[in-house]
């Protein structure tokens, strides 16, 4: 592959403004990349929740061998990052680390290759907003593989596992006194803070980056105004990470999740969300040779764990091994975003070659 060659459509897409409120833009996006993977295959459309998708593949659906799954929609960013800009070998615009780059040379692969391979390109536009109705929509649909690639940013390092998220608030009720009678009330505020301090307790704030449990406290508030009044009511946000083999939250409901935490807290709680880890075998032969293939191209290939959730928790849940391997870059989701261009063609190469050893 020709960089030089690769870098205008590259342009005209990272130009989109493909956020989640911007519908048409979505698809002007997703039809961008389907136009230049170009004739010849199964081009199956998706659309759930108002964002669109595509699987593309040679002949019927069946569970294909390697899934390549890219995402196309990005996050907000300032007008001038929707102007690209080309620095050297780096190129600088909201979405080239994460992650247009690397979905159009998952297409560009998926073009050169689909046809012989039981490869199959899943395109989504909606993982920055949780992937429910791109990559989650698509296996609810019965889209199934043995192995899949994400091409998210990580320098030709090879992601297998993420931690899990679970988001939840403690509800604490007291009893409404003037402030000057203490006494007479029961301070729902210090009910909470002493709740959040026993969540601590058992999930600690690390000193450094660790791989386990870890609780973001996000806010403690009451609805209480007065400040000659005991607060009657109080309540704290909570946002938990953990990583997969963690029984208190991997595997679990919302309803055991809340259980689990009130048990630990002494209160009450709401837990909103629950949402899985990921984790691929790291002596998966999969794994493995995607590793050595990013080695062939002077790359460490090295495992990761990615502290931070994507779509790969989807496959997780239903017993698949996913990793993420993409470009390199730095910046995602600022006002510097950009895409490590030497690491453009040493992708598609990597890709190429664990791919043609099928």
């Amino acid at each position: 592959m020709n960089l030089e060659e690769f870098l205008p459509p590259a342009l005209d897409l990272l130009a989109i403004r493909s956020t989640a409120d911007r519908p048409a833009d979505l698809h002007r996006a997703l039809d961008l990349v389907l136009d230049l993977v170009g004739p010849g295959f199964t081009v199956e459309r998706f659309d759930s929740g108002g964002k669109p998708s595509a699987l593309l593949h040679a002949g019927e659906r069946r569970p294909f061998r390697v899934l390549l799954n890219a995402h196309l929609d990005v996050v907000p960013g300032a007008d001038a990052q929707f102007t690209p800009r080309r620095e050297g070998d780096r190129l600088y615009a909201r979405g080239a680390q994460d992650m247009k780059l690397s979905a159009l040379v998952l297409a560009r692969v998926f073009r050169e290759l689909g046809r012989d391979l039981p490869i199959a390109l899943q395109l989504v536009t909606d993982e920055e907003v949780g992937g429910y109705h791109g990559t989650g929509h698509q296996l609810d649909r019965g889209v199934t593989a043995d192995f899949v690639v994400i091409g998210e940013h990580s320098a030709l390092r090879v992601v297998h596992e993420s931690r899990g998220m679970v988001t939840a608030r403690l509800h604490a009720t007291g009893l409404a006194a003037h402030s000057a009678y203490p006494w007479l009330g029961d301070n729902a505020l210090l009910k909470v803070t002493r709740a959040v301090d026993a969540v601590v307790r058992r999930y600690p704030v690390p000193a450094e980056e660790a791989w386990r449990t870890t609780v973001n406290v996000a806010r403690i508030g009451t609805a209480n105004e007065a400040l000659n009044q005991v607060p009657a009511d109080a309540e704290a946000w909570l946002d938990v990470r953990f990583p997969a083999g963690d029984t208190d939250f991997d595997g679990r409901s919302p309803e055991q999740v809340a259980a689990h935490l009130a048990a630990v807290s002494g209160v009450e709680v709401e837990v909103a969300r629950v949402e899985p880890p990921h984790r691929a075998d790291p002596a998966n032969p999969d794994v493995v040779a995607l590793q050595e293939a990013a080695r062939a191209q002077g790359f460490s290939g090295e495992l990761l764990r990615k502290h931070g959730a994507a779509d790969s928790r989807f496959y997780y849940g239903r017993g698949i091994d996913a990793v993420i391997f993409g470009v390199g870059g730095d910046g995602q989701h600022g006002p510097d975003e950009h895409a490590d261009l030497t690491t453009v063609v040493p992708y598609h190469r990597a890709l190429t070659g664990f791919l043609s050893r099928l």
